[in-house]
This record gives structure tokens, sequence and C-alpha cells, in this order.
């Protein structure tokens, strides 16, 4: 039985020498590049939406593409510790949106992505949200 004064490794390592986990973006970045995703596009979405703050957008070459992408990144996603990240779209694989809360994920097929250019939308030119709370 532990008594109050013993500490666990982790306490006992001085945090200069702890290895701080990536950010989520960084690692949403990465995962895609190694899935061969294409035009990635990173939007600062500050200012503009409560939903995240960043909104990553990639393409994938085929439905295949798209799905096996998704696959990698949700992998990459829970094994560093983001358990609850909701995907929607993976039947169809032709639009697939990941959230993973503080940063959401867009992952298409060229002609979708060309078709609903969600990029412009949310670009930094794009207007900040002037709805008016009830």
């Amino acid at each position: 039985m532990r008594s109050g004064s013993q500490s666990t490794a982790a306490e006992q390592t001085p945090a200069s020498r702890r290895k701080a986990a990536p950010p989520l973006s960084n690692i949403i970045k990465s995962c895609l590049d190694d899935a061969k995703a294409e035009d990635v596009v990173s939007i600062d979405l500050n200012g503009k939406s409560a939903l995240a703050d960043t909104m990553v957008v990639a393409s994938g070459r085929s439905n295949r593409h798209v799905s096996a992408i998704t696959d990698q990144l949700s992998d990459a996603l829970k094994a560093a510790g983001h358990k609850s990240v909701r995907v929607e779209g993976l039947p169809h694989c032709d639009w697939v949106v990941m959230d993973a809360g503080d940063v959401i994920v867009h992952i298409f097929r060229p002609e979708v992505r060309t078709f609903y250019n969600i990029e412009k939308l949310w670009s930094p030119d794009a207007p900040a949200d002037t709805s008016i709370a009830s």
C-alpha cells in the first residue's frame, strides 16, 4: 500500500525532461502526409466559429483512398490518446468528416471537393459569423 508521501515515476521526472505530446493539428498533418493525402489545407477558425480552432481539408484520389486515409488517421488519433473522434461519411467515402474536438478534418474525393468548395466558405477573407444569439 502506498503512502501519501510517495509519488509515481511520472511525478518524479522533471517537467523539462518529460516528452510533451505533439499538438493535435501536427498529428493530423503528419498522418495525412504519410497517407499520401493531396492538397492539404489548414484553415484557422478562430473568430469564425466556436466549433473548432482549426479545419483541415484534404483530398484522396478515390473512394478507397479516402477510406484508407480516414482509417489511418483514426488509428493515429486513437494511438495519441484522442479516443472520442467522431467520423461521418464512411459508407460512401465521397466526403468524410472527422471531428477530433479542436480540429475538424474533411477528406474529399477531388470532384466532390471542387463541387462544395468549403475552403472558400471558411477562408480568412470570408466574413465572420454575424448571427444574433437568441
